[in-house]
């Protein structure tokens, strides 16, 4: 009954098919400049600083893009974001089929891509509790994430087949198409969002201390917050870049490098399905073991030569890493004041996404310097496990957490 009122809400629908849309043009953008770098331009080692490019100003720019998702309305920030990030695709394509694309353009347009998905985020991940009922939230985040992981199954794997029967520069316009038909799904007047919840007056500095401040006095938003660093510069930062370079060194082609990033989609997709049939009363509890599980299989993804094995494993890590985000975010949501929404959950989607670069930094300056990937990859998950049992064992209030507990600690702050 919830899931069919929460299918049954126009604007929700929309938002999940626009979700779809936009990561899928965004995996595209993702695996065919990898795969750019790696093969036509021949340089592995330069694979980091692009990817830094592209993620790096999205970690610098997303308190702030919190600042603006409180201050204007949500459909308006992703709207305006996806019509220029199209714009900026289409700026790539057309740089790469004239063969005038260089590595300087790629950086400083990726660049700027990364500054506006700092926008779009945290605006689209404080929106969903906005125009659902408080009791659809957790099952609202694991459909949209589900239609979120379809989009990054069919993002690489389209880009695969489109460079195995065309080119790069085909892929790249694939991309451009599909975030801009995102941005038509994010029209202001097809969602019909409400009035900005945040009336208070004050500068961005103050709206931003304002935050860190709401999250600092919460012990399990700190403590999900680091859950989530742990989970994305541990295993998915080195496990993403790591990828393309493992499929290089075992003589892989894209469709290998395609396989292995759907693979890791599935999984997603799978256990976001499970959580939007079930309700989790512990959630904090459910995030820490999805963290352990996840690293104790990135551990053995990182020795296993075996390209068809990887992709098997990498069902596995993207299976239990939906465990370990979805939960604490629909606590987040459920707990946290509407006017303040948008830079709580700023804070959080840095500590989803804007970890990654810094491993990026990590795993590309080890490779660099001689270190076999296999090795590097090993010390990364090995670091991470070790972090994730001390959550266990010192996170008290995390391992307890259930919504009851959230809304009556909330009532007394």
């Amino acid at each position: 009954m919830t899931h069919a009122s929460v299918f049954r809400n126009r604007a929700f629908n929309f938002i999940m098919v626009a979700g779809f849309l936009a990561i899928m043009g965004y995996t595209m953008f993702f695996t065919t400049t990898t795969w750019y770098v790696i093969s036509e331009l021949e340089s592995a080692g330069s694979l980091g600083i692009v990817l830094i490019a592209i993620t790096v100003p999205r970690l610098m720019m997303m308190a702030f893009g919190g600042v603006v998702s409180d201050k204007f309305k949500k459909t308006t920030i992703m709207f305006s974001t996806s019509l220029t990030q199209g714009i900026l695709l289409l700026t790539i394509f057309l740089l790469n089929y004239s063969d005038n694309m260089s590595m300087f353009s790629l950086i400083i347009l990726g660049m700027f891509f990364g500054t506006l998905d700092a926008f779009s985020g945290p605006a689209s991940s404080s929106l969903i509790p906005k125009i659902v009922q408080e009791s659809q939230i957790q099952q609202a985040n694991a459909f949209y994430q589900g239609a979120t992981q379809i989009g990054i199954i069919a993002g690489p794997a389209l880009a695969g087949a489109v460079m195995e029967a065309s080119n790069v520069a085909s892929s790249y316009l694939v991309a451009t198409i599909v975030v801009f038909l995102s941005a038509v799904f994010m029209f202001p007047p097809f969602l019909k969002e409400g009035e900005v919840e945040n009336k208070v007056k004050q500068t961005p500095l103050k709206d931003l201390q304002e935050g860190f401040s709401y999250i600092k006095s919460r012990t399990f938003l700190l403590t999900g917050i680091l859950v989530l660093i742990t989970l994305n510069f541990f295993a998915f930062g080195a496990i993403q870049i790591g990828i393309p370079i493992l499929v290089e060194l075992y003589g892989g082609t894209p469709i290998n490098l395609s396989y292995i990033e759907v693979s890791l989609g599935l999984g997603m997709l799978f256990s976001s399905g499970i959580i939007g049939s079930i309700k989790i009363k512990r959630r904090g509890l459910t995030s820490v073991i999805g963290l352990i599980i996840t690293l104790i299989v990135a551990v053995v993804f990182s020795q296993v030569p075996n390209l068809y094995v990887l992709t098997g494993l990498a069902f596995l890590i993207g299976f239990f890493m939906t465990f370990v985000s979805i939960p604490f975010f629909s606590s987040a949501q459920e707990s946290t004041d509407g006017r303040i929404m948008g830079r709580v959950m700023s804070v959080i989607f840095l500590a989803m996404n804007g970890f990654d670069p810094i491993a990026y930094v990590g795993v590309t300056l080890f490779v660099s310097n001689g270190f076999d990937i296999q090795n590097v990859m090993l010390a990364f998950s090995l670091t991470g496990l070790i972090i994730a049992l001390f959550i266990l064992w010192k996170g008290k209030t995390y391992r307890q957490d259930n919504t009851h507990l959230l809304k009556s600690k909330t009532k007394k702050q």
